[in-house]
């Protein structure tokens, strides 16, 4: 059965590694624990090339500018949104979201994080951790796309 990624909101999601091969986790802003850990992610603007939006959706989430991209992945990972999630009305008319997730290498000092950097913050903190600790973070229906983003950025992993 193939899935028609037509009804799927196009999203970039990003990992960013230190230089010690920690990965950044943000918590994200209102939301309740204990699935309130997550990787910085966000919608693909109309003809706006993928890379690109991850720069993007990174700086407006972190405030980094100082990265090096180190992989990507070739395919769309799709996910359906739960039944009840109240939805932003970006979410409306969607199905899920397909992303292509990004692993980029923090070139700049810590310091350059801030998460009030642009509009109401998603994150309202951070820290550095083990990529294998993310599915464990996420809420559950994120968790199958972040045990492939795992597989698939592990080598720059400490």
């Amino acid at each position: 059965m193939s899935i028609d990624l037509s009804l799927y909101r196009p999203n970039v999601g990003v990992v960013l590694f230190n230089p010690a091969g920690q990965v950044w986790f943000g918590r994200r802003a209102d939301t309740p624990e204990p699935w309130n850990w997550q990787f910085p992610q966000g919608g693909v603007d109309d003809g706006e090339d993928l890379e690109a939006a991850a720069r993007r959706e990174l700086h407006e989430e972190t405030g980094v500018r100082s990265i090096a991209l180190l992989g990507r992945t070739t395919e769309w990972i799709p996910y359906d949104f739960p039944q009840g999630l109240p939805s932003p009305k970006s979410w409306r008319g969607w199905k899920g979201q397909r992303q292509q997730w990004f692993a980029f290498r923090l070139t700049g000092a810590d310091d350059e994080i801030d998460l009030n950097a642009y509009g109401e913050p998603e994150f309202d903190a951070w820290r550095w951790g083990r990529l294998e600790e993310a599915p464990s973070l996420i809420v559950p229906f994120k968790r199958p796309i972040y045990e492939q983003v795992v597989r698939a950025f592990g080598e720059w992993a400490s």
